[in-house]
C-alpha cells in the first residue's frame, strides 16, 4: 500500500513508461503502474523492463500541486517530477544510491510487450520438462528445463553452463534470454537440452556465493548422471556447451567424466582469469572514450586489489587491506569519475563493502589464478570453440588462439576454433561490442551462430 498526500490523484493514475540513461549507451525502461484501490488509498508498482524485473512495490506515493513523488525503498530510488499542462508527461528525475539521471515519464495506455523477437512462443513442437536432481556430494538441489524432440529416441543431449555470476536457466541478462533462444533452436534440430538454474538461484539450492568454478563443474557431473537416467537419452551421444564462465566448466568437466562425448565453447577463456580482466577493462574502455592516462591508473588499480586477493589468505587482513586501496583510490577520484563510477557518501560504505567481499569469495580467488590451459591440454573428445569478433570481455585473438595451442599440444584430434565476424561477447550482432550495447540490441543470438553450433553437433553425434 503506498501513502498519499493531497491532490487529485485522478491525474496521475495509470501506466507511466520512462526511460534512464544509464551510462554511455546503456538504457533501462522503468514502468510505473499507479492505481487506485477500492478503499481510497493508493497502490503503485514499477517494473524494469530491460532487466525483466516487474512488481517491485512502490512504498510511498506523494501527489501535491502536480508534484509526484514516488519512493520505492527496496532499490534504494526515488522518482520526483512535475505533471505537465497535456497530463500525459511527468517532467523529473530519478535518484538512486546518490546518483541522479533525468528521467521523463509519459502516459501509455498498455505495457509494452517485453518479448524479444527471437524469443520462442508456445506452444513448441517438442516437449518441455521441470526437472530437479541431486548433487548429493555438495548437498544441492538443482532445478531445470529439460526440452527433449517428439523425433525417434533416443536423443543426443546437450547440457547448457552459465557465465559467470548468479544466472538463471535462461541465463538471462539486459532483457535477453540467449539459453532459452538456444535451447529452442538445438530442439526443433533434435537435441535433447537441460538448461539449470545454478545454485542458490531460481529453483536450485545451495549457496552460490560460496562457490567456485570447481563446484559449478560438480553441477554439471551430476547433471549428466541425471541425463544418463533418462531412456529418452543416448547416454553415448551427452555433449556440454559453455558459455563465457562455462567455456572454463566444460573442459574441467570433461576431463572428470569419461561420458563428455563433446564440448562447445561459446567465448570460453584460454588464459587465466587475471589476464582476462585486465584485457576486458583496458578494451571496454577504449571503446567508452576512455583516456589513457585513467586506463593507465586503473590497471595501476586493478593489479593491486587482484594482488592482495590473490596472495593475503586471510580473509579479516585482505578485506582491510582492499577495503584501504578501494577509499584511497575513490579519494583521488574527480566528482565527475565518482558520479560516473556510482559512488556517492551516501553510498560509499556499501559499495566500498561490496566490492571487497567480491574481491575475496572463493570464486575470485579461483577465477584470478587459475590457468585453463592445463586442462584444455587434457580434453580427449571433440571440441568446437567460437568467440565474436567484437568480444571485449573474453577477446578472441588471445583466447581462441590459447585454446587452440592447449588442445593442439594435448594431443586432441578433433578440433574446430572459428572467430565469427561482428558479433559481441552475447553472440549478438554488435557494432562496437562494448556491454552497454547488450540491452539495445534486439537479437538475441546471431543465427549464425546458432547455426555454426547446431550444424557441428549434428555432424557430432550423427549415430554411425
Amino acid at each position: 500500500m503506498s501513502e498519499e498526500e493531497t491532490g487529485n490523484i485522478e491525474d496521475i493514475e495509470g501506466l507511466w513508461l520512462g526511460t534512464l540513461q544509464v551510462q554511455a549507451g546503456m538504457e533501462l525502461r522503468l514502468l510505473f503502474n499507479i492505481s487506485t484501490m477500492s478503499d481510497g488509498s493508493v497502490n503503485a508498482t514499477m517494473d524494469s523492463l530491460d532487466q525483466e524485473v516487474s512488481g517491485i512495490p512502490v512504498e510511498s506515493v506523494n501527489y501535491k500541486d502536480r508534484n509526484l513523488r514516488l519512493g520505492v525503498k527496496s532499490v534504494g530510488g526515488v522518482f520526483e517530477g512535475k505533471l505537465k499542462g497535456d497530463g500525459k508527461t511527468l517532467e523529473g528525475e530519478w535518484k538512486q544510491l546518490g546518483s541522479t539521471f533525468p528521467l521523463v515519464l509519459s502516459r501509455i495506455e498498455e505495457k509494452p510487450d517485453t518479448r524479444r523477437a527471437q524469443d520462442p512462443v508456445k506452444p513448441y513442437p517438442y516437449d518441455e520438462e521441470e526437472v530437479f536432481y541431486e548433487n548429493t556430494e555438495a548437498g544441492v538441489t538443482l532445478a531445470g528445463t529439460l526440452t527433449l524432440p517428439r523425433s525417434e529416441e533416443p536423443f543426443p543431449a546437450v547440457i547448457l553452463i552459465t557465465g559467470s555470476g548468479a544466472q538463471n536457466r535462461d541465463e538471462e541478462i539486459m532483457g535477453h534470454r540467449p539459453f532459452l533462444v538456444l535451447s529452442d533452436y538445438l530442439t526443433r534440430r533434435g537435441i535433447a537440452v537441460l538448461r539449470i538454474d545454478d545454485r542458490g538461484v531460481g529453483g536450485s539450492t545451495g549457496s552460490f556465493s560460496q562457490a567456485t568454478t570447481e563446484d559449478f563443474a560438480g553441477d554439471v557431473l551430476a547433471g549428466i548422471e541425471y541425463l544418463k537416467s533418462r531412456e529418452e537419452i543416448d547416454p553415448s551421444r551427452i555433449g556440454l556447451i559453455g558459455h563465457s564462465e562455462g567455456g572454463l566448466i566444460a573442459p574441467i568437466v570433461a576431463v572428470k567424466s569419461p561420458d563428455v562425448a563433446f564440448i562447445v565453447l561459446m567465448a570460453g577463456p584460454g588464459i587465466p582469469g587475471e589476464e582476462i580482466l585486465y584485457l576486458q577493462s583496458d578494451l571496454i574502455s577504449r571503446v567508452e572514450g576512455v583516456d589513457n592516462e585513467t586506463i593507465a591508473r586503473n590497471y595501476a588499480f586493478m593489479k593491486s586489489v587482484y594482488s592482495v586477493a590473490k596472495e593475503e589468505q586471510n580473509d579479516t587482513i585482505a578485506a582491510e587491506k582492499l577495503r584501504k586501496l578501494i577509499m584511497d583510490e575513490v579519494a583521488n577520484m574527480s566528482e565527475e569519475e565518482k558520479q560516473k563510477s556510482g559512488y556517492s557518501e551516501a553510498n560509499l560504505d556499501v559499495r566500498v563493502n561490496a566490492q571487497v567481499q567480491t574481491l575475496i569469495s572463493p570464486w575470485m580467488r579461483f577465477f584470478l589464478t587459475y590457468d585453463p590451459k592445463p586442462t584444455l591440454m587434457q580434453v580427449k573428445c571433440p571440441v568446437l570453440a567460437i568467440n565474436g569478433e567484437k568480444d571485449l570481455q573474453v577477446p578472441p585473438e588471445e583466447n581462441l588462439k590459447a585454446i587452440e595451442e592447449a588442445l593442439k599440444a594435448g594431443g586432441n584430434e578433433d578440433y574446430t576454433v572459428k572467430e565469427l565476424p561482428g558479433l559481441n561477447h552475447l553472440f549478438q550482432t554488435a557494432q562496437t561490442g562494448s556491454p552497454s550495447e547488450y540491452a539495445t540490441i534486439e537479437e538475441t543470438i546471431s543465427p549464425t551462430a546458432l547455426e555454426v553450433i547446431g550444424d557441428w553437433i549434428s555432424e557430432h553425434t550423427q549415430e554411425k
